[in-house]
């Protein structure tokens, strides 16, 4: 279970205060991988960080039950001055699981060579996201946040990826972005729409395209 109770964002644009996420209050069920939809600029990435508890809302909180990862496929998750081995090293003792296993598989899963051992500062976005990937993925949370990383590399990385997805998805649950239409119906049993700052559920994930879709037609 993710509860939104009065959850509020907004930024400052242009010397205008713009409201990413307007006075928020659902609650999304547990055991059910959610397709997150919104248009560019709809605030998804920011409410991924807000669940995650990487962002802070201006009012209001957001409650789990569960564990949930960090953004996968959102490069500001790591220390830019540390080498990607020592950000996992970090990782794993932030979520107390064996250092050593979690290096082994990120590594390996990465295919970063060398760089895994260079600053994160010298990686480039899909090198940022590999590493996210693997060490969010090395980790069993009950929530997974994903944000269109399966994209990331080649053909083979990507059917390792999400090889490596749906074997998670056997006991968690993922809360996804994707602007591809056939990988969150693969994936997801339901949706959410993110739109002008409000969040509507939908039970069926061809609900929640569909109503997406509605709102791209008409911007």
């Amino acid at each position: 279970m993710i509860r939104f109770e009065n959850l509020t964002k907004t930024y400052r644009v242009q010397g205008a205060r713009k409201t990413i996420i307007d006075d928020l209050t659902i609650e999304l069920p547990t055991g059910t991988s959610l397709g997150l939809l919104g248009l560019n600029g709809a605030g998804k990435s920011t409410l991924m960080q807000l669940i995650a508890g990487t962002l802070r809302p201006d009012r209001g909180r957001v409650i789990s039950d569960g564990s949930i990862s960090w953004p996968v496929g959102f490069g500001g998750s790591f220390h830019p001055d540390l080498t990607g081995a020592q950000n996992v090293r970090f990782i794993a003792r932030v979520y107390g699981v064996d250092t050593d296993e979690l290096m082994a598989f990120v590594e390996e899963f990465s295919e970063l060579g060398k760089h895994f051992h260079m600053p994160v500062r010298s990686y480039s976005a899909g090198m940022k996201s590999r590493l996210t990937f693997g060490a969010s993925f090395g980790i069993r949370f009950d929530t997974y946040l994903v944000d269109e990383v399966t994209s990331v590399g080649d053909a083979a990385f990507r059917r390792k990826s999400e090889a490596l997805f749906k074997d998670r998805m056997q006991a968690s649950s993922a809360i996804l972005v994707s602007h591809e239409m056939g990988q969150l119906r693969s994936y997801c049993d339901s949706g959410i729409v993110l739109d002008r700052g409000t969040l509507t559920y939908f039970d069926d994930i061809e609900d929640a395209i569909e109503a997406h879709l509605a709102t791209v037609r008409k911007s």
